[in-house]
């Protein structure tokens, strides 16, 4: 397996070699098993479930956050003088949690 040497992560191409060497299969393949991955979360997370899971490693959500009026005359509570808040339109976001075997991972 190739080792990377410093405090830098792995690149895209250095994982990919990786996966490669440790099991046995043409590089080409291992990439279009990637992509084919990415394209499933794609298409789980624009669908109707908004869910992903990679087993024992994470767990992937679309979460939509609703709209925030506009506030006056909040108290800010560092310096205490009051202040506007702008609106904020409604947005999505993704939440990746890591799930209890990859936890046990990097704690042991």
């Amino acid at each position: 397996m190739a080792k990377k040497s410093g405090n830098k992560p792995m690149t895209k191409t250095e994982i990919m070699r990786s996966i490669s060497e440790s099991t046995n299969l043409p590089k080409k393949d291992v990439v279009a098993v990637m992509e084919a991955l990415n394209s499933e979360i794609q298409k789980a997370l624009k669908g109707s479930v908004g869910v992903f899971s990679i087993p024992g490693l994470v767990k992937i959500e679309r979460r939509k956050v609703p709209a925030r009026p506009a506030q006056k005359g909040v108290k800010n509570p560092f310096t205490g003088e009051l202040q506007d808040r702008p609106a904020k339109p409604a947005s999505v976001k993704v939440r990746v949690r890591a799930l209890k075997t990859l936890k046990s991972m990097v704690a042991g």
